[in-house]
């Protein structure tokens, strides 16, 4: 299936997408490791369903940044465009988990020789030297740094990682635990009822997040807080839970960092 993204008059972000979409070695690449963290680990999804959600959600947290007047990493750094800015981050959507086609452990590690690979043939013709090395540089950067712990330098970086731990509603969870299990990490995750990316009140981006019951908090706590404070994107996020009943929502928690 392709991924389909809003281009919002983007016609270099248009022609990448045409280029991921016409490579047959990369989806394959997406169900090899579909495959490893599936079939071979229990995880959740990680194929291309997730590409897509987190390319998704990447274009949207940096429009909503963008709107706030927040300026992207490749304009205050190199001088390019904010639409430069979105190419960077829906390649890095696309291609931040091909390592785990290779092995989960260190996959943001093993991603890195595969993205570059990719990025040697889609961005020939599309961009001129040294812009083209550019935005090679700032992708494999957000590639690497959407591991937990890993600190990202750029706004970019820290879009991709925050938008690969949003996807996680209807039981979509990046934390890894037994398929069928019966515990807290099966049971928060299942708690995710939807994610709801807004204009903040106070901050330029609100993430809303509906669950069924409490265990949620345990997904936000475990995964979402943590990326967040080891993002670039932690003082321009607002996180609002929310229990959603037949007739009303209970406000549970909000935090800001």
């Amino acid at each position: 299936m392709p991924i389909n993204i809003p281009s919002r008059h983007n016609p270099t972000l248009q022609r990448v997408v045409a280029r991921v979409n016409a490579d047959a070695e990369l989806h394959q690449f997406w169900k090899c490791a579909n495959i490893n963290a599936v079939d071979r680990l229990g995880m959740s999804d990680h194929g291309e369903v997730h590409i897509r959600i987190v390319a998704n959600i990447a274009l949207k947290l940096l429009r909503l940044l963008s709107d706030a007047g927040i300026p992207m990493s490749v304009v205050t750094n190199y001088g390019l465009t904010t639409a430069d800015a979105e190419v960077v981050v829906i390649l890095a959507s696309c291609l931040h988990d091909l390592g785990m086609a290779v092995h989960r452990d260190n996959h943001e590690a093993y991603s890195l020789p595969l993205a570059m690979a990719k990025l040697r043939e889609w961005l020939p013709g599309i961009y001129p030297q040294p812009e083209a090395t550019i935005i090679t540089a700032e992708t494999l950067h957000a590639v690497v740094a959407h591991h937990v712990s890993t600190r990202c330098l750029t706004i970019e970086a820290g879009i991709v990682k925050v938008a690969d731990a949003l996807d996680m509603s209807k039981g979509r969870s990046r934390i890894p635990f037994e398929a069928g299990a019966l515990n807290i990490h099966a049971v928060s995750a299942a708690a995710i009822e939807q994610i709801i990316l807004k204009r903040g009140e106070t901050k330029p981006i609100s993430v809303e997040v509906r669950m069924n019951n409490s265990a949620g908090v345990f997904q936000l706590d475990e995964l979402l807080k943590r990326k967040l404070v080891n993002s670039s994107l932690a003082p321009y996020v607002e996180v609002l839970a929310m229990i959603q009943g037949d007739t009303e929502k209970h406000l549970l928690q909000v935090y800001s960092l």
